[in-house]
C-alpha cells in the first residue's frame, strides 16, 4: 500500500475579482471628465443667452436637463463647470503631493530636531480643519481660480507627509540603503535613487484621495460664495440654485446634476485610490488564514 499522499491546492487569488473592474471604471470615469473639461476650455463653450421665458423649464427631448433660473441649458452649464472643478482638483492635489511628499521624505530620512519640527508642523495641519481655514484665507486673500488651487493644495499636504514619513522611516533601514551609505552615497542620492521609487506608489494612492478632497473643498467654497466672481463651477451652480429658489419651483434638475457630477468624480478617485492600495498591499483584502497558509486536500488514506 502506497504512502498517503498529500497535495497542496493552489492558493486563491489574493485580490477580489472586482478590483480590476473598479479600477477600469474609475480610470474611464476620470478620463471622461478630464476630456470634457479640456474640451470645454479649448472650444470656449458659451453658457448661452439669457431667456426669461425658459426659466426653470423642465427637461425635454431637446434639452435633457432643462434650464436654470436664467433660462440657460443645464447640460451646457455642466460642461462649462467641469473645467474649474477638474483643474482645481488636479492642480491642488499636485501641490499637496509635492509639498507633502517632500516634507515626508526629508522628515522620514532625517533624525533629531529636523524630524521633530516637521512632524509637529504636519500634526498642526492635520488637526486644524481645512475647510474653515480655507474659507478664512480665501475671504482675505481673494478667490480666483489659481489662488484657490494654492490655498487648497497647502491645506491638504499633511496626510501625504505623514504617510510618506512612516514609509521612509522603514525604508531607510533596509540593507540596500545601508550598503549605499557604506559606499559613500549622500542623503540626496539615497532619497532620489533608493527611497523615492519605493514610496511613489504610496504617493499616487494619497494623490488620488487628494484630488477628491480638493474637488469637494472647492465645491464647498463656491457654495458659500467664496469663489471667483467670473468662475462657473459645479459648486456655483448649486449655490445659484439654492439662492434663486430652485427647490420652491421643484426644479430638481438644476441641483441634482452638479451634485451627481461631484459625487461621481469623488467616488472614482476613491476607487482608484483603493485599487492602487490593493495593488501595493494585496494582504489588505485577505484573511490571516489565507495569507499564512495554503489550503490542503488530503487523500482518503489520511482521514482518521
Amino acid at each position: 500500500m502506497s504512502d498517503p499522499a498529500q497535495t497542496i491546492a493552489p492558493a486563491k487569488p489574493l485580490r477580489p475579482r472586482t478590483t480590476n473592474l473598479k479600477l477600469w471604471v474609475a480610470i474611464g470615469t476620470l478620463l471622461t471628465f478630464i476630456v470634457i473639461a479640456a474640451g470645454s476650455r479649448l472650444l470656449q463653450i458659451d453658457p448661452g443667452p439669457i431667456d426669461t421665458s425658459l426659466i426653470y423649464a423642465p427637461p425635454s427631448a431637446a434639452h435633457w436637463l432643462g434650464f436654470d433660473d436664467a433660462g440657460r441649458d443645464v447640460v451646457r452649464l455642466l460642461i462649462i463647470g467641469s473645467w474649474p472643478s477638474v483643474i482645481v482638483g488636479l492642480c491642488a492635489a499636485a501641490v499637496a503631493v509635492l509639498i507633502g511628499g517632500t516634507i515626508g521624505l526629508v522628515a522620514g530620512y532625517s533624525r533629531g530636531w529636523l524630524d521633530l519640527i516637521l512632524l509637529r508642523i504636519t500634526d498642526y495641519f492635520i488637526v486644524v480643519p481645512a475647510l474653515p481655514l480655507a474659507m478664512v484665507i480665501t475671504a482675505i486673500w481673494g478667490a480666483d481660480l489659481w489662488r484657490m488651487i494654492v490655498v487648497i493644495g497647502i491645506l491638504l499636504w499633511a496626510t501625504t507627509a505623514r504617510v510618506v514619513r512612516a514609509q521612509v522611516k522603514s525604508g531607510r533601514e533596509r540593507v540596500y540603503v545601508q550598503r549605499a551609505k557604506a559606499l559613500g552615497a549622500g542623503p540626496v542620492h539615497i532619497i532620489i535613487h533608493h527611497i523615492l521609487p519605493q514610496v511613489l506608489p504610496l504617493i499616487s494612492t494619497t494623490g488620488a484621495l487628494a484630488v477628491a478632497l480638493a474637488i469637494l473643498t472647492q465645491a464647498a467654497l463656491e457654495f458659500f460664495g467664496l469663489g471667483g466672481a467670473d468662475v462657473l463651477s459645479w459648486g456655483t451652480m448649486i449655490r445659484f440654485a439654492f439662492q434663486r429658489d430652485a427647490l420652491l419651483n421643484d426644479a430638481w434638475w438644476v441641483i441634482v446634476p452638479p451634485g451627481l457630477c461631484i459625487c461621481t468624480v469623488i467616488t472614482a478617485c476613491y476607487w482608484l485610490s483603493q485599487c492602487l492600495e490593493s495593488a501595493i498591499n494585496p494582504r489588505l483584502h485577505t484573511t490571516d488564514l489565507r495569507v499564512r497558509s495554503f489550503s490542503r486536500r488530503l487523500t482518503p488514506g489520511d482521514q482518521p
